[in-house]
């Protein structure tokens, strides 16, 4: 790396005149400046800016996942990426608390002067549930509508077009689907997987219909539950009722990447699933963390608003609730553990299989 030639002065470079300078309040337009209004500003600022490096580092993994090949060198610089997307999130969380300093009293002093500005404006975060894999098609009829409506015309273009490019999760989706190890010789995952999960419930059946304790009531409700068990196994299995669920919103990954997810997470302790399996996991978290701070805004909004309308124009709380569990990210990574077999269980690997997936080195 090559010396600078000028000196850099901390100022200059973090360019602070502009920074410090860009809050404007608009309260004290209309006579006497709102004192928490410069805390709102800046709290949301300074999210956009965590937006902006959350879309860095999104935009940094894409390419790598889109090659045919994703070079096993780079799974770890894709962890630690997402990893630090999962630590910036603790920060967002952590700023609610700062702006929960300020009273419904204290927000109602410039509130109505920034109608028809709303957090429902921000492009960048659209950006992240985009570009994550939070396409239109997944998202609620009425939050599809104003998804696009409260933006000018210009972000609206910009978002469109990043719809039509794959996604993160599009894109893990292939990365799993070519996974090798579920046909790997003779060896089929889904054949032994099945018959151990056929062997599994019956055993669970026999159990239930074995123990006299149980009355004739109990005994009916735990037949069903396990039948209910044992739809969402076949739902899996079998190929057709699968793309039928997944054509119903039910699943988003392709049959081939959910049975590669679940392989992962029960041979995670297998050398090669290692890495696959802190991706996965990591992008389980980036999820989560998303859904933990939606929630804690949901309550932020409705202790400053009450049953009041935002100031973008929807239901305040009751909208930001109905959207909380519904914009998620991976749900088919949170429902692998309904997949999921005890390790007694499971069907042993063959040899080839697991000299395959292990590190090692023969010297001579």
């Amino acid at each position: 790396m090559r010396k600078n030639k000028q000196a850099c002065y901390y100022p200059d470079y973090l360019q602070l005149n502009k920074i410090i300078g860009a809050q404007h309040p608009v309260s004290k337009d209309y006579g006497d400046e709102a004192h928490d209004e410069m805390l709102f500003i800046i709290t949301h600022q300074a999210y956009e800016l965590w937006f902006k490096q959350v879309l860095h580092e999104i935009n940094s993994v894409l390419p790598m996942f889109k090659s045919p090949t994703v070079q096993e060198q780079n799974l770890g610089k894709i962890i630690h990426r997402l990893n630090r997307i999962t630590t910036i999130q603790q920060v967002l969380l952590d700023q609610l608390t700062v702006i929960e300093t300020m009273t419904p009293l204290d927000f109602l002093d410039f509130r109505d002067y920034l109608i028809p500005a709303s957090g429902f404006q921000s492009v960048q975060f659209k950006e992240i549930e985009i570009l994550l894999g939070l396409k239109s098609k997944y998202r609620v009829n009425f939050d599809k509508k104003s998804f696009y409506s409260r933006i000018r015309e210009d972000h609206r273009d910009h978002l469109i077009e990043l719809e039509e490019q794959p996604s993160l999760l599009e894109l893990v989706d292939n990365w799993l689907a070519r996974m090798p190890f579920l046909e790997f010789g003779e060896f089929e995952f889904w054949t032994s997987y099945s018959n151990a999960v056929d062997e599994m419930l019956e055993s669970d059946k026999q159990i239930i219909l074995g123990l006299e304790e149980l009355t004739d009531e109990d005994r009916a409700f735990q037949l069903k539950d396990l039948e209910m068990t044992r739809e969402n196994f076949d739902a899996l299995l079998d190929e057709k009722r699968y793309q039928e669920l997944q054509a119903d919103g039910k699943f988003r990954f392709s049959r081939n990447a959910l049975l590669a997810a679940v392989f992962i997470n029960l041979y995670r302790d297998e050398p090669m699933l290692q890495v696959p399996f802190q991706l996965l996991t990591t992008l389980l978290e980036i999820d989560e963390n998303f859904t933990k701070w939606r929630s804690q805004h949901v309550l932020m909004v409705h202790r400053m608003l009450g049953s009041k309308i935002g100031t973008g124009g929807s239901s305040g709380h009751e909208y930001l609730r109905s959207t909380t569990n519904n914009n998620r990210f991976f749900m088919d990574l949170f429902n692998l553990s309904t997949f999921l077999i005890p390790r007694s269980a499971l069907p042993e690997l063959p040899k080839s299989v697991k000299e395959a997936m292990s590190y090692f080195y023969q010297g001579e």
